[in-house]
């Protein structure tokens, strides 16, 4: 087991997103996962329904809790639903985890459609969290929300949003082009030195759920094991690509992926 991660997170009790898919997949990268929970949620495959928040002071708590005693190589953040929670975390990312590789991926949004951030913790989002991000993951309707652009389709378009973002104060952006269309699926990794450009064959599937969870809290690993960005970016893709084909085939909506396929695995 080498490397140590800690996201903080909501709950999925249907096992596909949030906590349980991160911890899934940081096991999967051979590093030893922990978990803060932001949120409990009531969800499955057919979408959520419900979303509450925990105290904030318990998420500070738990937060410590890990980093005062195992520590942790990297910290990954996914659903933080509020302001209150956005903002014990940011203290605690600029105290005890301070120098600590940091991975936001900037849940906003479920696939079903169901608001995880509330509108007024956006705000303090980019304010407060993106400046300290070593890496941001949004897709690209989360990139419309934080740049503001009303079109992002073309690569040219992507690399725009990035750069924005960029401007933010995040240290790299993982532009992620799911939401897009056309038969290759196309990534970029913007740093304010270079642009990298991931392409791969778009899979056709409903087994998506969680997708944007799993390949944060994988290149979380990566980090903590201490690959460099592009590496580690590069493992987390081809892992979610694999485990995408080889997803389950559970529930009747956005399937789970199968977390347990070996990074390693490629065709």
């Amino acid at each position: 087991m080498n490397g140590k991660v800690l996201s903080i997170a909501g709950s999925d009790p249907s096992g596909g997103a949030g906590i349980q898919a991160d911890i899934k997949a940081i096991s999967a990268m051979g590093a030893y996962a922990m978990a803060a929970i932001t949120s409990l949620t009531v969800q499955n495959t057919l979408g959520v329904t419900r979303a509450v928040p925990v105290e904030a002071e318990l998420v500070r708590d738990q937060v410590l809790a890990c980093l005062g005693d195992i520590g942790a190589d990297a910290i990954k953040s996914g659903m933080l639903f509020d302001e209150k929670i956005i903002s014990v975390v940011t203290d605690v990312l600029k105290t005890a985890g301070r120098g600590i590789p940091y991975v936001l991926d900037p849940v906003m949004v479920s696939t079903s459609g169901h608001a995880l951030l509330e509108p007024q913790a956006q705000k303090a989002l980019i304010e407060h969290l993106v400046p300290l991000a070593t890496l941001i993951t949004p897709n690209i309707p989360e990139a419309r929300a934080l740049t503001g652009m009303a079109a992002i389709g073309t690569v040219e378009q992507m690399q725009d949003a990035a750069e924005k973002i960029l401007g933010l104060g995040a240290g790299a952006v993982l532009l992620k082009g799911g939401h897009g269309s056309g038969d290759t699926l196309i990534d970029l990794l913007v740093t304010a030195n270079d642009m990298v450009r991931f392409d791969s064959q778009r899979i056709d599937t409903p087994h998506t759920h969680g997708t944007g969870c799993t390949l944060a809290s994988a290149i979380a690993a990566g980090l903590a094991q201490n690959m460099p960005l592009e590496a580690a970016v590069s493992r987390a893709r081809d892992y979610v690509h694999q485990a995408i084909l080889r997803a389950p085939g559970f529930g009747g909506g956005h399937g789970p992926l199968n977390h347990l396929v070996s990074p390693n695995v490629k065709g």
